[in-house]
């Protein structure tokens, strides 16, 4: 008997953290598992576009070819990816440069600069601003901070 209400203590606590991984709002346990399920293949989806991306910045062997943007639009802010098959040094200062402009704040950020340049942050406008910003509007500030990084680096050669 103790066992039993063990197990099913055990499948609660791990339902209950499924249901907060998912940020499913599901009660009972079917639900939470179709939410799980329908969340699962978010992800795929977004891994296959990503891969997708980098696939075809990576085929790219045109040397004046800037790096790749894709601006994808939270709950609650932009996701952004910055992917370049060579090492951009300066690059991410112009970058984050654009987002102050912007107003907008970085809440997370990971960045990789040592063969290649890969810039992942997730951000959120500035509340005090009082613009709305917008993922095409992000992804133009963000091109244009590269190509004027591009710009500035020819100049120095």
């Amino acid at each position: 008997m103790v066992s039993r209400e063990h197990k099913r203590a055990a499948l609660h606590d791990k339902l209950q953290l499924l249901r907060s991984i998912t940020n499913s709002h599901a009660l009972n346990k079917t639900s939470i598992i179709i939410d799980a399920s329908k969340y699962i293949e978010e992800l795929k989806q977004k891994v296959e576009r990503l891969n997708q991306d980098i696939a075809m910045a990576q085929t790219s062997t045109d040397q004046n070819s800037l790096p790749m943007v894709t601006v994808e639009t939270l709950e609650k802010g932009f996701l952004v990816n910055v992917f370049s098959g060579k090492s951009c040094p300066g690059l991410l200062v112009s970058i984050l440069e654009a987002f102050e402009e912007m107003g907008l704040n970085v809440l997370e950020a990971r960045v990789s600069c040592t063969d290649t340049f890969r810039f992942q942050a997730v951000g959120r406008e500035n509340e005090e601003e009082g613009e709305s910003i917008d993922a095409q509007a992000l992804k133009r500030a963000v091109g244009q901070a590269i190509k004027n990084w591009r710009e500035s680096t020819a100049d120095q050669q």
